[in-house]
């Protein structure tokens, strides 16, 4: 029995973490044209198939190497819930005991699937689910499109309209997986989306801000919050290394596409941070940056003390952002029945660590 023959599965490469430039590099390893690359991604990907012997364009012996050698793994459905709204839900199992949620939101001509890009997430947002959780670890690239493809396979090919690292974990600090992922993601080879149906949220990770701008400009969304450091630096943690003014800095500097607006996200949150003198305070920060503001009502979770903004006082808010010329939308809660809305994500998070490690991984 040769080498690549006595591999385990979890030894080989898993295919579904491999770029095209990656998976390109990869077969001439192996003395094959870089076009095989573009063909394998059009089955794994496009088309979800995973049985080497049925692509029928790629030749028998490559096929039997590939099956000997390489894996295409998925993780395993530990869970699948459907929301009164029709908002879904997966627990999916890693192979090292932890679990991830990711989830899907249906609306009228789109459907948005908000993945995972940690296990956890160290930046210990007091109002956030997964931030309670710690960080166990970073997915890699496989793991962050295998989510896709679950869901895909549950929902049907073309279900999914757009993409957002809104789940688990603080993308910019695992862009050495998440930029790969978002290079699969706009391969017309692959999954064919453009720049403008894929959205990143981070919590204000400024270097990381930089680099995805620098490399995938594509949607950016800033976890906000509040409009006064003193207050941030409790919701958000992450201020107090990158606070107000570096973060909107960042925000200005961002390549953003013509008629593009970076989303800032606002969870309101009871006598927190939703008086009308914090409407006029975001306002003003938000002067010059091409902006729109998401409302959303909190969303609670086991052992949180926070409560959620009356309607009325989220209307006002929302009304003095308006008049000063901010597009500003108060985000419907979706999923809340199965804890699948904003901030209420958690997973099966194992060893979670609450830490700060800010180097921006590329």
């Amino acid at each position: 029995m040769s080498a690549a023959e006595s591999l385990s599965e979890a030894q080989r490469p898993n295919l579904l973490g491999l770029d095209r430039q990656a998976l390109g590099g990869f077969l001439r390893q192996w003395g094959e044209s870089s076009f095989r690359a573009g063909q394998l991604l059009q089955w794994l990907h496009t088309r979800q198939e995973t049985d080497f012997a049925a692509m029928s364009n790629i030749g028998k012996k490559l096929q039997a190497r590939l099956a000997a050698e390489t894996s295409v793994a998925e993780p395993a459905i530990i869970a699948d819930q459907i929301a009164a709204d029709g908002t879904r839900k997966w627990l999916l199992g890693l192979d090292d005991g932890n679990a991830i949620e990711t989830v899907f939101i249906p609306e009228e001509g789109r459907g948005t699937l908000c993945i995972s890009s940690q296990v956890g997430c160290s930046l210990a947002c007091s109002f956030c689910a997964t931030g309670a959780q710690g960080l166990s670890r970073n997915l890699d690239t496989a793991e962050i499109i295998a989510q896709i493809r679950v869901a895909r396979r549950c929902l049907g090919l073309d279900a999914i309209t757009n993409v957002v690292f809104m789940g688990m974990g603080e993308p910019l600090l695992n862009l050495r997986h998440v930029l790969p992922a978002i290079h699969l993601l706009m391969d017309d080879l692959a999954y064919g989306l453009g720049s403008r149906r894929i959205t990143v949220s981070t919590a204000g990770v400024v270097p990381g801000i930089d680099k995805l701008g620098s490399v995938s400009p594509v949607n950016l969304a800033i976890s906000f919050h509040a409009s006064r450091n003193e207050i941030r630096d409790v919701l958000v943690p992450v201020n107090r290394h990158y606070p107000l003014a570096e973060l909107l800095a960042a925000c200005r500097r961002y390549p953003l596409p013509p008629r593009r607006r970076i989303t800032f996200e606002y969870v309101m949150l009871d006598g927190v941070n939703d008086e009308l003198a914090h409407a006029r305070e975001l306002l003003r920060l938000l002067r010059n940056i091409p902006a729109m503001v998401n409302l959303i009502p909190f969303n609670p979770f086991p052992g949180s003390a926070y409560r959620r903004t009356p309607l009325a006082r989220i209307d006002a808010f929302r009304e003095i952002l308006m008049q000063g010329g901010i597009m500003t939308v108060t985000r419907r809660p979706r999923g809340d029945d199965i804890a699948a809305a904003c901030g209420q994500l958690a997973g099966q998070v194992q060893s979670g660590r609450r830490s700060f490690p800010l180097a921006v991984q590329s």
